[in-house]
């Protein structure tokens, strides 16, 4: 379950151009995250109407622990916030609040979209470092919701790949998702016609290798995650949807 809302945030480029938002106020994901048939937690995914520092926001918030035996083995509380502009899709503040087994981190960006200047608060070590940052920079959970309205999915062909610029810790990245087709997905809901994707990720501490994860989303305007394949260096787990509420857009089944 280590870095959970990171396989979130890498669901990043799974959005399409519509004209209409993708997602809104009251929009709600929760995952039953699993090794096989074991239940190690749950996570959620939430969006609500805010303001700060006098601009109207999208307030994301996602949690994430452990449950039952598997807190006794490796305790998760994750907590992982971003505020959103309404209109640009940006972020103005993310927050990344975490113990994952004693590993903790405790720390909030801000960024200022005029100096193009992020302030790193550390928490823990109550410092702050200066860092600049890209036009097009995107936290780990802000890039999800930005991609969902801006990123044209009809056109791509299996094989194909989206870049952009990620912006964690103290540093930026580049990004990258490979489209691996269209696929339908059985769920506890029923059939689902489902997008297909992998993200390229930095092999080390979490991930096996740089093609670790799969993704799938919904092939509609809602682009809502279904499930997460992670192959980690502990195992093999799962992220699956569990249940959901205030969808901008149908949610579509297929009946056979």
């Amino acid at each position: 379950m280590r870095h959970l809302f990171f396989f979130a945030a890498l669901l990043s480029a799974l959005g399409s151009m519509a004209q209409e938002k993708a997602f809104g106020d009251g929009e709600w994901f929760k995952f039953r995250v699993h090794y096989g048939f074991v239940t190690a937690g749950y996570a959620t995914l939430q969006v609500d109407d805010a303001v700060l520092n006098g601009k109207e926001v999208y307030h994301i918030k996602g949690e994430g622990k452990t449950m039952g035996v598997s807190r006794l083995f490796f305790k998760v509380e994750d907590d992982y916030q971003s505020y959103i502009d309404k209109d640009k899709d940006i972020p103005y503040r993310f927050i990344r609040k975490i113990d994952e087994g004693g590993y903790t981190k405790d720390i909030q960006i801000d960024f200022d979209w005029r100096t193009r200047m992020a302030v790193v608060h550390n928490k823990e070590k109550n410092t702050k470092d200066f860092v600049s940052f890209s036009q097009e920079a995107q936290d780990m959970v802000s890039a999800f919701y930005y991609l969902r309205n801006h990123i044209d999915v009809s056109n791509l062909k299996e094989g194909d790949s989206v870049d952009m610029d990620m912006f964690f810790d103290k540093q930026s990245f580049r990004f990258r998702l490979k489209f691996l087709g269209r696929e339908v997905l059985r769920t506890k809901f029923g059939k689902i016609a489902s997008l297909k994707f992998r993200p390229y990720v930095e092999a080390g501490r979490v991930f096996k290798e740089k093609e670790s994860l799969t993704v799938w989303v919904t092939d509609d305007d809602n682009k809502i995650p279904l499930l997460i394949k992670a192959d980690l260096a502990v195992g093999s787990l799962k992220a699956t949807l569990q249940e959901f509420k205030g969808l901008q857009h149908s949610f579509k089944i297929i009946v056979d």
